[in-house]
């Protein structure tokens, strides 16, 4: 594969063809790839068919790469499935990494989790463009081949998504701050919403933006969320005592009359709204980083993690491996103002980067 160039359109399977999995077909078929699909539902896999997600309905054993994008209980084994039915990469969408990698462990799958959705259910409401702009989460462990993630990486990359590599167990503490518990808060607000609104007929007539907003993602397709509440009870448990205590606090500042409380909690708040962090716009803001690595078990996830603790976005990656010796080097994307972090971030790790320019002739 070549540095900032999509790898060659190639063989995919999509396994569960609903919003996300009629999506990633879509985004594929659009690319140029060949994709077959199959479902429980033979219903869905032939709208999925009629729609365009799909050229072929059944299992592809010359497959490139399969994503797996059933309900998280059955993605474990559908993985090891793929595994056993084709030679090539697999991946998954689960809203849930821990569980799922450690259930298939093999050098070829790489668990996935797009950041992405829609208020509209099923494969009707699937688009190509449904990743563009979303961060997409890869988990690389230690028994992960490297070769594997930068290619599940940049096909990743392809449907328009921002790569982001964490440690499974991280990526389920933290998407219970992200997505977790905001949807729980949300479906709980408008549930209370609800029961007022028997009392009070014109309370949603009056639902501004805000609330609108906020709510917005209640309206998500529910089935997903038992496996998921089930599968990262302990991170989400933990994240709704902390939002239970908080509003606690903002509770007591309001019963309180501490106006100068509330001030520095909403200003606070406000801050760190507005410092979300924003995507680069043009190759010029880019720094190409090579990293010389020993050729072992790891090694790639260790730098992507390193990156993801930095707040650095990778947004190419390349391995290029040395036919001398058991060594190769990384190659990387990076934006430009991260390069100094990233490198010493490097160095404090034993490796010896070195950035160039990025050609944008």
């Amino acid at each position: 594969m070549a540095l900032g160039r999509p790898p060659e359109p190639g063989r995919a399977v999509v396994v569960g063809t609903g919003l996300i999995g009629g999506s990633i077909g879509l985004r594929l078929r659009r690319n140029g790839w060949h994709v077959t699909g199959r479902d429980h539902d033979p219903v869905r896999v032939d709208k999925a068919l009629a729609l365009g997600a799909l050229d072929a309905v059944g299992d592809d054993p010359s497959a490139d790469i399969t994503f797996v994008a059933t309900p998280v209980a059955a993605v474990a084994a559908e993985a090891r499935r793929a595994l056993d039915a084709t030679s090539g990469l697999v991946t998954d969408v689960g809203g849930v990494k821990a569980s799922i990698v450690d259930a298939v462990a093999d050098p070829r799958f790489v668990g996935g989790h797009p950041m992405a959705g829609s208020e509209q259910e099923g494969v009707e409401g699937a688009a190509p463009e449904l990743f563009e702009g979303a961060t997409w989460v890869l988990t690389p462990t230690e028994g992960t081949d490297a070769a594997a993630f930068a290619e599940v990486r940049q096909i990743v990359g392809t449907l328009g998504a921002e790569v982001v590599a964490l440690p499974p167990d991280r990526h389920d503490e933290l998407v219970a701050v992200v997505s977790h518990v905001p949807h729980l808060a949300a479906a709980t607000l408008m549930r209370l919403a609800d029961e007022r609104s028997e009392e009070h007929r014109a309370l949603l007539r009056l639902a501004a933006g805000g609330f609108r907003d906020m709510t917005r993602i209640a309206s998500g397709h529910p089935g997903i969320w038992p496996d998921i509440c089930r599968e990262n009870r302990a991170a989400i448990v933990g994240v709704l005592d902390d939002l239970s205590a908080a509003l606690r606090e903002m509770r007591d500042l309001v019963a309180d009359g501490d106006r100068a409380g509330l001030l520095s909690a909403l200003d606070e708040a406000r801050a760190a709204r507005v410092n979300l962090p924003a995507r680069f716009r043009t190759a010029a803001d880019l720094s190409e980083v090579r990293i010389p690595v020993p050729d072992r078990p790891g090694v790639v996830a260790d730098v992507a993690i390193l990156a993801a603790d930095l707040d650095v976005n990778i947004v190419d990656l390349e391995i290029a491996h040395s036919t001398e010796g058991p060594q190769g080097v990384i190659v990387m994307l990076i934006e430009r103002p991260a390069v100094e972090v990233f490198r010493a971030g490097l160095v404090g790790r034993g490796y010896r980067p070195a950035v160039l320019p990025v050609d944008v002739g």
